[in-house]
This record gives C-alpha cells, sequence and structure tokens, in this order.
C-alpha cells in the first residue's frame, strides 16, 4: 500500500517517501521539510484542522481501504453515552466535552509509575543522534511527563566511561542522561535504561543501582521491530573503531586487520560498523530460555530493582507468547512490544523492510496471548505497542486494540523530529549556542518557519504553557526542541481527547476493541475486530423491528 507524500488539507509534504505512521521513511536531522509531525511540533493542535479556514472546504480522501494496517482500522463514533466521568452527575453536555478527557495512565505491578499522557519514547541508545539531541528528548519528556528510555551501549561506546574488571567506575555519558532528565522530573513519567549482552557484561544494572536508586527502571532487551540482530552504529574513525573492538563489540570490518588499515588509511574504507551481541546463544528450547530469564530478573530484584521491564521486538509467536507469559509470571512493571514498520538509527535496510511481524498483527496476537492468561486467573503484564505509530488516531487504536492490557504507546521516530526542528531553530536565532545544540540551519525556513515568525515565542505553540510551568526566568534553560517535543505532545493529547470523546469514552481505562471496526474483511480477519457494518449490525435490526 502507497501513501501520498503530501496532504493538501493540513498543507503537508513528505521530503522522501512516506511510510504508514506518515513520517518519510529516512527523517534527517536537518531536514527543512513540512511533514505532519514537523508541522506539529510549531503549530501544535492548530494541525488538526484544515489550513486557510474561511476560504476552504475540506473532505477525506481516506476511502480506499487495502491490505491490513493500523490505518484500516477506523474508530467508532457513538451518539449517546459518556463512560469514565468521575460521577453520574457530571453526565451533562457541559461536562462532556473533549477537553475534560482524562488522558492520566499507569503502568506497573506493585510500584505503579504515572504518566501524563500514554506515550513514551522508543529507546535513544547508542547512535550519535541520539547523544546530540538527548537534552531536547530528555527535558521535553519530563516537562511533559511520560517516560524515555536510554538505549543500549550507551556506556559500553563512551571513550570517557571507566570499567575495571567488569565494573564501570565512570559513566560521564549514562550520567548526563539520566541526570538531564531527573533535573524536571516532577512525579510523572520515568527515566528507563536498557541493557544488551554487553550492557549486563559491562555492569550497568550495578552500577544504576547504587547511583541512582528507584529514581531508575532497567530493562532488559530482546529485540527490536527494526532489526534481529544486536545494535549498530557507524564510526568514521580507526582509532575509535579500535577502541570500540578493545570494549568487545563486534566492528565490521576487523579494524585490527593490517589489510583493513591499510585499506583505510587509502580510502577504499571510510567507515566501521559497531555491532552488539545475540542474546540466548547457547539455548535451545523456550524452557532454558524462562529459566536463564528468570534468573535475570531474580538477579536485579536482589540487587535492589523494584521496577523491571522488557522489551520485545518482532519475532514470531513462540517469542511473543514467552514474552508475555514470562513477564506476567515475573510480575515486570511493563513489557514493550515492537512491531515490525517503525524505524531505526542504524538497522540493514533490506532486513528493515524483510524481516518480522508487522504491527497490527503482532499487536493483534498480543491481545489474543494476554486474553488466555486472563482468562486463567492471571494479572497480566501491562504492555505498550510500538513500531511505526506517530499520531493521536494511532494511539486511541493502539491502546483500544490491546485493552485492557495496553497502557502507552511507544514511539520512536515521531518524538524525535520535534528535537530536530527545534535544536535547528535555536541555532538559528542563538547563533552561539549553534555547535553546542546540533544546530543545521544557517537561517529559518522561509518557506515553512519563517512564515509563523522570528522568534521561539512566535514559533512555538506551546512556548507560554512552558513558562507557566516553569516560570520566566528558567525559560532561558529550556532547550528549543524540548519546546518542539511539548507542542507535539499537545497535538497529539488534544487530537487523542477529541477522539476519544467522540467514542464517548472519557478516561483512558474506558477505552475498549468495542471502539474499533475494521475498514476490510482481511483486517477483520487479521484483528477479530468486526468489519464496520457487521458490528452492532444485530441491534440495528432490533431497533427496526421493534413496536
Amino acid at each position: 500500500m502507497e501513501y501520498a507524500k503530501q496532504n493538501d488539507v493540513l498543507g503537508t509534504v513528505n521530503r522522501g517517501n512516506p511510510a504508514e505512521s506518515g513520517l518519510c521513511t529516512l527523517c534527517r536531522a536537518d531536514c527543512t521539510g513540512r511533514c505532519e509531525t514537523f508541522l506539529s511540533s510549531l503549530k501544535g493542535r492548530k494541525m488538526l484542522y484544515p489550513r486557510d479556514f474561511g476560504t476552504v472546504t475540506a473532505g477525506s480522501s481516506n476511502v480506499n481501504h487495502v491490505g491490513v494496517c493500523y490505518n484500516n482500522l477506523r474508530i467508532q463514533g457513538f451518539n449517546y453515552g459518556a463512560q469514565g466521568m468521575p460521577d453520574e452527575s457530571s453526565k451533562d453536555a457541559d461536562n462532556c466535552i473533549f477537553p475534560n478527557v482524562n488522558l492520566e495512565t499507569e503502568f506497573g505491578n506493585e510500584v505503579k509509575t504515572k504518566v501524563k499522557v500514554p506515550i513514551m519514547t522508543g529507546a535513544l541508545g547508542s547512535t550519535f543522534i541520539a547523544a546530540k539531541y538527548w537534552e531536547s528528548f530528555a527535558v521535553g519528556a519530563a516537562l511533559v511527563g511520560f517516560p524515555i528510555v536510554v538505549g543500549e551501549n550507551v556506556v559500553g561506546i563512551d571513550k570517557q566511561a571507566v570499567i575495571e574488571n567488569g565494573k564501570i567506575k565512570q559513566a560521564p555519558e549514562l550520567d548526563r542522561r539520566i541526570d538531564t532528565y531527573l533535573k524536571y522530573y516532577d512525579g510523572y513519567g520515568a527515566i528507563i535504561i536498557q541493557m544488551n549482552v554487553e550492557d549486563t557484561r559491562n555492569g550497568v544494572a550495578e552500577y544504576v543501582i547504587e547511583k541512582y536508586g528507584d529514581k531508575a527502571i532497567i530493562e532488559l532487551k530482546w529485540g527490536q521491530g527494526a532489526k534481529d540482530i544486536g545494535g549498530e552504529i557507524q564510526v568514521t574513525s580507526l582509532e575509535y573503531a579500535t577502541f570500540l573492538h578493545g570494549r568487545g563489540y563486534i566492528v565490521d570490518p576487523n579494524p585490527t586487520k593490517p589489510e583493513v588499515i591499510e585499506a583505510f588509511n587509502h580510502g577504499s574504507i571510510k567507515a566501521f560498523a559497531r555491532h552488539s551481541r545475540l542474546g540466548y546463544t547457547n539455548l535451545s528450547n523456550y524452557e532454558q530460555v524462562k529459566e536463564d530469564f528468570y534468573s535475570a530478573v531474580a538477579y536485579l530484584r536482589n540487587l535492589g530493582y523494584k521496577r523491571i521491564t522488557l522489551k520485545t521486538g518482532s519475532y514470531g509467536m513462540e517469542a511473543l507468547a514467552m514474552a508475555i507469559k514470562f513477564a506476567t509470571e515475573m510480575k515486570l512493571d511493563l513489557l514493550t512490544i515492537d512491531g515490525s514498520g517503525g524505524g531505526t538509527g542504524m538497522s540493514p535496510w533490506n532486513m528493515m523492510e524483510t524481516w518480522g511481524v508487522p504491527s497490527i498483527h503482532l499487536h493483534s496476537k498480543a491481545y489474543e496471548y494476554a486474553s488466555v492468561l486472563a482468562a486463567q486467573g492471571h494479572k497480566v503484564v501491562d504492555m505498550a505497542f510500538a513500531g511505526g505509530l506517530a499520531r493521536e488516531d494511532h494511539i486511541f487504536k493502539a491502546l483500544s486494540l490491546g485493552a485492557p492490557f495496553t497502557k502507552l504507546v511507544c514511539m520512536g521516530r515521531a518524538l524525535m523530529i520535534p528535537a530536530f526542528v527545534g535544536a535547528n531553530i535555536e541555532g538559528v536565532l542563538y547563533p552561539d549556542r549553534r555547535e553546542r545544540i546540533n544546530g543545521n540551519w544557517d537561517a529559518l525556513p522561509a518557506h515553512i518557519v519563517k512564515e509563523f515568525g522570528s522568534s521561539a515565542e512566535e514559533l512555538f505553540a506551546g512556548y507560554y504553557d512552558v513558562q507557566k510551568k516553569v516560570g520566566a526566568d528558567e525559560m532561558k534553560n529550556i532547550p528549543l526542541g524540548a519546546l518542539g517535543v511539548w507542542t507535539l505532545s499537545d497535538k497529539l493529547a488534544a487530537g487523542l481527547q477529541q477522539l476519544m470523546a467522540g467514542a464517548r469514552k472519557f478516561s483512558l481505562n474506558e477505552l475498549s476493541r468495542t471502539d474499533l471496526f475494521s475498514a476490510n474483511r482481511e483486517t477483520e480477519l487479521e484483528t477479530k475486530i468486526p468489519f464496520m457494518t457487521d458490528y452492532n449490525n444485530e441491534m440495528a435490526y432490533k431497533i427496526l423491528n421493534s413496536k
């Protein structure tokens, strides 16, 4: 299924080929384009509506529903009722309005983590783009009140980190990431530290619990939707590649081989790929995986972790069932299920295009398997769905598809774009900051940014909301990328509130699969969500035949 490169109603244009999410398949930090997420980072909730009000009318183009994807789930609306209001007396037209929809949620087993809006970031790990724009990501997430994930390998690739005999003595980059988030953390959201094979060997869990205690959540990683091997980064320095090889990473090509060194010195090799290891390579069946996983969780509990999460990728049904059952039995606090169709910092492209289970199929089976455990009397682990989700309708659909188990929607690239936009604007408005904040623009693009204004106050619809939260004096310390994160989040929140109000659901825990219907029979078959003209058809005939 192909997606349109532009939307005349919203005035949006994709620079490259758009994915189901509405994002370009290749999203650039220096982009001056105008996709929906880019514009929403500036204009906020105004992007919910057609442009040029007063001189236009607008009509839907979404009439052909081909294939099985999230866009082929449609959202229900109802003409009566109101669920999720505080009490019966508030169920009137003055109170049942979309701004009163409560978007707060929580996840966790024994210790509950509160969240202001039901989103979280994907894992932002050792890719250089994650490090460059971390301040905007983290400050924005903390101000809004949603969880952010520090991805794998952050300590391992840090030249300044000191690791002696498998024990971390110093981890300045990891400290920077955690401390930046905690500076503006106000009780909503969380900082989650992800671990892979190398992180486990390097003692990340021990370091974090000793230094930060219960301020951080630890996450075990089985995989992600973008690839079925470990994480990668690319480095252009022979010295750095050799350093990473010495840290125990797989570096391709091997920078210690004389012929590789000679090729690099002569320019035929210009970069090296650093890879992480696969887990569970010494195991051959699910019983062994279970034993190893349960031991790892028990070890983390003994270290003192009260909140532990798991991230799994778009493997097949056996791995999905293991993830849900193991996480449930070990009373984990969150299971993030990442389907194919999402994004990456650096995954092999054809691998990302051809491997794994697409998000809607994986998420549909996750609900099915969770329901089996619930019927057996288990308290099923709270879940987050991920994989190519970017808009407010995606949030509604994912939460409803997985209800009541799904508490959050995990977004990767969508929550990174506002940081890019903000940093680029900040670098123009404050040239002395440009290098530090990794701004890419020499001037404000006239065709898309400058038409909205020439100051942060004019450009970001959320500027004064943030100022109200932190105070006028503190605004000088807030990166403009964080303003972008706030502004985009406000648009997503308002759009979600509107969709929920139309479905007569005024709190998140009221969302259910009955708030969706399938737009074609294929989607019905895969998701078990009824086809749109079948839903409540029996009730329709009952009404017609009533006296």
